[in-house]
C-alpha cells in the first residue's frame, strides 16, 4: 500500500528570523523611549516665569509672609495700613470713625492723630507731623514717623521695586548666600516656584548672592531676595551666613506705684453719699495705710462728673499717714456709661476732670469702680483705662480698679476684661463678697473662704493677673437671712449689730468648716433666722489667705461696719512674719 506524501510542518528559517528581529526592534524602541523619558524627566525645568505679588502695588512682607494690604507713599512719606499695624504690632490701636482719629496708647502716653491733619497730640500736648494720617479708598494709613517712635519698628524699602520689609524689635532673620563653583564662576542657580527641579524658575541667582532664609522644606530652603521675590533654592546650593536680630529699644523707666515700705496694702473704702464724715469722730484704725472715699460719680453721657471731694478729709488722712485713693463710680447707670465711654472726647472729658480734681485736692490715687456695664462696652472700658492711666501716672497717681470674681453676670462680671486692663492698672481689687447677695434666692455666706480662694486663683491663672497687683476684698458686713413660707429675705448689718443680737438671744455660734466662719441660726415664730458671721476669726482667716496667695494686700468694704478690734486683727495678720 502506498501513502500520499504530506507537506512538512517545520517553519521556514527566514520567517523565524523576521519574528525575532521585529521583537528585538520593538524592545529596543521601548527601552529607548523609556530611557529618553527618564532622562528628560531628570532634566531641571528651565522655564522662567514672572513672580507677581497678588496685584498689590506696594507689597509688604513680614517674616517671609506677604501681607494682604499694600503700603502707599515712599521713603519718608511711606504709610502703612491701620489693620496691619493693629494685627501685627499693637492690637490695642484704635481707629475711631466718629472723630476720624487714631488713638495709640502706651504705658505713659496717649497719642491722638486725626486724618488729614499735620498736628497730633501726646497727652494732650500738640506736636507736628510731616505727613498726616490718610484715608484712601476706605483704608486708613499711618505715617511711619510715629510708628518708628512708639513701636521701634524697622521698615526697609527695596530700591528696585519699592517692596516694603517690616521688622519688629527682636525679630530674627537667617541670611545665607549662594555657594561658589570654582570650576565655573559664571554658573547661576535657580530660585524656583516650588521645592522641585520640575518647578519653573522665578530668578537666576549669581554666586555669593545674599538671600533671606525662612524655612527648610525637604532639602530646599524657602528663600527671599531683597526685591521681595520669594521661592525655593536647593539646600545644597546655599551656605548659611549670619543671623540678624532687629535691635530692641531700651526699656524706659516705668512708673513705680506706691507700696507700703516692707508691707502689704491695707485699704478701706469710705462710703460718702451726700457729705463726708466728721474726721474728728473717726476711730483709730491701726495698720490702715490707704483710704478710698466715694467722691467722684459719672453724672451724664457727656462724661461730666459729680464731685464730693473734701480738702479737709485729705489733710486729715495725710496727717494720719494715709494715702487717699478717691473712688470714681459710674453710678451703676448703664445708659450714660455707654454714652460716656463711646468716644475719645467723652472719655477724655472724664479724664481731664479726674486729673484736675487730683491736683486740686492733692489726692494720691484713683480707684475705678464701674459696675452694671453693658457687655457691648467691654472694649470701651478697656480703652478708657488705657487712656486714663498715662495721665494719672504722669501726675504720680496710683491707678486701681475694682472687679468681681468671674461669674455668669454680663453686667457685673463678663463686661470686665481683667486680662486686658491688668497692664494699665497698678492694683486690682477683687470684690470677694456678695457670694450670696441681697436678693439671693437662697441664704448663705456673704463670702465663704473656699469661694474667695477659688475666685482669686481663677483670675491669677486664667487672666494672668500678677498676685502682686491683687487686693483681696474683705466684707466688714454680713447679712441676716430670714426664711419664711418658702421665701428668703436679707438685710446687711455691721459686725456689732450681729454681736448684740447674739447676746440678746443668748445664742452660741458654731464653726462652719464649709465656709470657714462662725454660724448661728434661731427661730423667730415660724421664721428661721440664719447668720454667717464676720468677726475677728473670719477676718483673721481672710488675711492669712491673702498672705498665703502672696497678694498685694486687702481692701475692706466698708469702714463703719467693722468692730473696733478688727483693725488690730488685720494689722497683726499682715505684719506677721512667717
Amino acid at each position: 500500500m502506498r501513502f500520499a506524501r504530506m507537506p512538512s510542518s517545520e517553519p521556514r528559517p527566514f520567517r523565524w528570523r523576521w519574528v525575532l528581529f521585529s521583537f528585538f526592534l520593538i524592545l529596543l524602541l521601548l527601552s529607548g523611549t523609556a530611557l529618553y523619558i527618564t532622562w528628560f524627566k531628570d532634566q531641571p525645568n528651565e522655564t522662567h516665569i514672572k513672580r507677581d505679588f497678588g496685584g498689590l502695588q506696594k507689597p509688604i512682607f513680614y517674616q517671609g509672609e506677604l501681607l494682604k494690604q499694600s503700603a502707599i507713599g515712599e521713603k519718608e512719606s511711606l504709610k502703612l495700613p491701620f489693620e496691619i499695624i493693629k494685627s501685627l504690632i499693637d492690637p490695642t490701636l484704635l481707629y475711631e470713625a466718629e472723630s476720624n482719629s487714631i488713638i495709640l496708647t502706651t504705658q505713659d502716653k496717649v497719642v491722638r492723630l486725626k486724618t488729614s491733619q499735620l498736628t497730633g497730640v501726646v497727652n494732650e500736648k500738640p506736636f507736628t507731623l510731616h505727613f498726616p494720617v490718610e484715608m484712601n479708598k476706605d483704608i486708613v494709613y499711618l505715617p511711619i514717623e510715629p510708628l518708628r517712635e512708639y513701636y521701634n519698628i524697622n521698615l526697609l524699602e527695596s530700591e528696585e521695586n519699592g517692596v516694603v520689609f517690616l521688622h519688629k524689635e527682636g525679630d530674627v532673620t537667617q541670611w545665607g548666600k549662594i555657594k561658589q563653583d570654582p570650576k565655573d564662576m559664571e554658573k547661576q542657580y535657580a530660585l524656583r516656584s516650588d521645592p522641585s527641579t520640575e518647578a519653573p524658575i522665578y530668578a537666576d541667582l549669581k554666586q555669593n548672592a545674599p538671600i533671606m532664609i525662612w524655612e527648610e522644606v525637604n532639602g530646599w530652603y524657602r528663600a527671599q531676595l531683597d526685591n521681595g521675590i520669594m521661592g525655593y533654592v536647593a539646600k545644597s546650593e546655599v551656605i548659611l551666613d549670619h543671623i540678624e536680630v532687629a535691635p530692641k529699644s531700651k526699656v524706659k523707666d516705668s512708673y513705680v506705684p506706691w507700696r507700703p515700705l516692707g508691707g502689704k496694702v491695707n485699704l478701706t473704702w469710705q462710703q460718702v453719699y451726700s457729705k463726708n464724715p466728721d474726721t474728728s469722730k473717726l476711730p483709730p484704725m491701726p495698720g490702715l495705710n490707704v483710704i478710698s472715699p466715694q467722691w467722684f460719680h459719672l453724672m451724664d453721657g457727656q462724661g461730666n462728673l459729680k464731685n464730693l471731694a473734701d480738702a479737709d478729709f485729705v489733710q486729715w488722712a495725710h496727717g494720719q499717714g494715709l494715702q487717699v485713693w478717691a473712688l470714681f463710680s459710674n453710678g451703676f447707670e448703664q445708659k450714660q456709661t455707654t454714652e460716656a465711654l463711646s468716644t475719645y472726647d467723652t472719655r477724655f472729658n472724664m479724664i481731664k476732670q479726674l486729673v484736675s480734681f487730683a491736683q486740686i485736692y492733692q489726692i494720691d490715687g484713683i480707684n475705678i469702680d464701674f459696675e452694671n456695664v453693658a457687655l457691648k462696652d467691654k472694649a470701651n472700658i478697656v480703652q478708657f483705662v488705657r487712656e486714663l492711666s498715662p495721665f494719672l501716672h504722669e501726675q504720680g497717681l496710683v491707678v486701681s480698679i475694682d472687679v468681681t470674681v468671674k461669674d455668669g453676670s454680663d453686667v457685673y462680671s463678663k463686661f470686665m476684661d481683667r486680662r486686658a486692663v491688668k497692664d494699665s492698672v497698678d492694683y486690682m481689687m477683687v470684690m470677694t463678697y456678695d457670694e450670696h447677695w441681697s436678693t439671693s434666692p437662697i441664704a448663705g455666706s456673704v463670702s465663704s473662704l473656699p469661694w474667695v480662694e477659688e475666685g482669686i486663683a481663677q483670675i491669677i491663672e486664667e487672666d494672668e493677673v500678677p498676685a502682686s497687683k491683687i487686693l483681696m476684698g474683705i466684707p466688714f458686713y454680713t447679712r441676716i437671712w430670714t426664711e419664711s413660707g418658702g421665701k428668703v429675705t436679707s438685710k446687711a448689718v455691721s459686725m456689732e449689730v450681729v454681736q448684740t443680737l447674739i447676746k440678746e438671744k443668748n445664742l452660741t455660734p458654731v464653726f462652719d468648716a464649709e465656709t470657714g466662719q462662725n454660724y448661728v441660726e434661731y427661730k423667730d415664730g415660724n421664721k428661721t433666722i440664719r447668720i454667717w458671721i464676720e468677726d475677728a476669726q473670719s477676718i483673721g482667716s481672710r488675711v492669712e489667705l491673702a498672705k498665703k496667695l502672696d497678694l498685694a494686700g486687702v481692701a475692706s468694704w466698708s469702714r463703719s461696719f467693722e468692730s473696733p478690734d478688727i483693725w488690730t486683727v488685720i494689722q497683726d495678720g499682715l505684719e506677721k512674719r512667717p
